[in-house]
């Protein structure tokens, strides 16, 4: 069991990786046999699948940058829902290269100190140069 202030400090470190597109600082609070799941289904079961299906993202990386806007931790259970931004250089067709930003939740849980399962979830609209546009599903 890790305190509150435990999850916030290695939340913390764990948001400086992410920032410095450090894929084995990020990758450090992930329990081996970690379950993740991102916001268009696709899953990654154990810590080394899910490093290998986010190096590419990494390795072109485009600047992004997550930006903590609410964190909720469950001490007893182990489990945190934190509120985030996404900003990056867009991907949505017609709009590449502009700046974008995402709003979306992870859901994680915790066991032995790491991150055991973290589902993620976005909003269905972005922001792309001040204007809210919805996603389209691919190949729509």
């Amino acid at each position: 069991m890790r305190t509150r202030k435990e999850i916030e400090e290695k939340l913390e470190k764990w948001n400086l990786a992410w920032d410095a597109h450090d894929l084995d600082g990020v990758m450090e609070l992930f329990h081996p046999d970690t379950i993740f799941e991102n916001w268009t289904g696709g899953q990654a079961r154990g810590k080394e699948n899910l490093r290998s299906q986010w190096e590419p993202w990494f390795e072109n990386h485009g600047g992004f940058r997550f930006r903590g806007e609410d964190l909720f931790i469950d001490e007893d259970n182990q489990k945190v829902l934190y509120q985030w931004a996404l900003e990056w250089p867009s991907q949505e067709k017609g709009y590449e290269g502009h700046p974008e930003i995402r709003r979306g939740v992870d859901i994680m849980h915790f066991k032995d100190g790491k991150i055991f399962r973290k589902l993620t979830y976005i909003k269905t609209a972005v922001e792309i140069d001040g204007c809210r546009l919805r996603l389209t599903a691919p190949g729509k």
